[in-house]
């Protein structure tokens, strides 16, 4: 029996990830181990490991590594931290395979040690461009260490084999998320009030921002700017979700959690609603705004109508239904506006998501259980694929 371990470090990753991670714990020639780490496990963003267990999945190595601090040496002092406990993870678990999603440092961390240790990585969501984010780089550097690549689209094939990875082992499978959309069934909002305590009604607007870790976005003044646009919009309440933990993510808690307690019974905030609360939240919502990735890759396939903030996502394929909004307060609300507008509505509804259909697990499963071992990777020449060569 092949032993596939799987690593989840952020609430959003592993939402994603539920589809594959079911159908591995259930085949008969697979068998699944769940390293779990970084923001599941800090009780400022909800301890969301008790989530997973929940869902009965078994956790097989929990890893601390997350530090107090949010600055970029705290980062990276968590990056070591979580080095040291993952060596030891993966030479107790001895998998077959490591798969990995996206493009978190705390991904990099056990991709870095993974490599070192000769195990296989089957990375997720590889050849995409997020310019407002140091996530790009450790994205493209987590595909450097990986043997096997899963990404959502064609472009990004071209991009992975673009950085020397062999095409045979690179597969357009489309985005997990998008599985999730499809499979996941949807709960009414009052079942989400009564789980979180909240009172939301609608209309209301669901709004995720992250830190800008690259580039001259200023967080904390793009952020003061989205609350202040969000406040002509009286009709409609707020629903906050925390950023992640990257450099300056504790800042962005504190302008949050004021932001709602002066403005109770129309704004919440929650550390994490759990990938079926957010996709049934998105469902019932006006608009999803931030800059999360989900508001690019998954919420079009909802039908609902989504304000992309600021640079962070920058690069990245987009549905007709994203809105591309600037960092002033002007230009927040005018983005805002568009959102609500008829003609939006009408294009979220009909548009194309070029993240696929939703059958991306079964066929990351089947590779999976196909794949043999092979010799050390070798560099792919693409001008030579480029010439018709391969």
């Amino acid at each position: 029996m092949k032993t596939i371990a799987v690593f989840t470090g952020t609430r959003a990753e592993y939402g994603l990830l539920c589809p594959l991670l079911r159908k591995l714990a259930n085949h008969s020639e697979l068998k699944l181990q769940l390293i779990v780490s970084g923001m599941h496990l800090s009780p400022q963003f909800g301890e969301t490991w008790r989530t997973i267990e929940a869902d009965g999945f078994t956790i097989d190595a929990k890893v601390e590594m997350l530090l107090a601090s949010d600055t970029s040496c705290g980062v990276a002092k968590s990056m070591g931290l979580g080095a040291i406990g993952f060596a030891d993870a993966l030479e107790r678990l001895s998998p077959d395979c490591l798969v990995i999603l996206g493009d978190r440092y705390e991904a990099l961390a056990i991709a870095q040690v993974a490599a070192v240790m000769r195990i296989p990585i089957a990375h997720l969501h590889g050849g995409e461009i997020t310019e407002g984010a140091y996530d790009d780089s450790i994205r493209h550097a987590i595909t450097k260490l990986s043997h096997y690549h899963f990404v959502a689209s064609d472009e990004y094939r071209q991009r992975v084999i673009q950085m020397g990875e062999a095409p045979e082992h690179v597969w357009n499978v489309g985005a997990l998320g998008i599985e999730n959309i499809r499979t996941v069934p949807k709960i009414p909002l009052t079942e989400i009030n009564e789980q979180f305590n909240l009172q939301i009604r609608q209309p209301y607007f669901l709004v995720t921002y992250h830190p800008v870790t690259v580039g001259d976005e200023d967080s904390e003044k793009t952020f003061e700017n989205l609350l202040s646009a969000l406040d002509e919009f009286p009709q409609h309440q707020v629903l906050l979700t925390y950023p992640n933990s990257d450099n300056g993510g504790h800042r962005l808690i504190q302008m949050l959690e004021q932001y709602a307690s002066e403005r109770l019974g129309k704004v919440f905030a929650v550390p994490s609603l759990g990938m079926q609360c957010y996709l049934s939240a998105v469902n019932c919502s006006d608009a999803v705004i931030g800059n999360s990735s989900s508001g690019v890759i998954e919420v079009p396939s909802l039908g609902t109508p989504s304000v992309n903030v600021g640079v962070r996502q920058k690069g990245r394929l987009a549905a007709e239904s994203v809105i591309h909004a600037g960092t002033s307060k002007k230009e927040l609300k005018q983005s805002i506006d568009d959102a609500l507008s008829a003609d939006a509505r009408r294009i979220s509804k009909t548009c194309e998501n070029p993240y696929g259909t939703g059958e991306t697990s079964k066929i990351i499963v089947e590779v999976l259980r196909s794949l043999q071992p092979s010799g050390p990777k070798q560099f792919f020449d693409f001008p030579r694929y480029q010439e018709g060569e391969y």
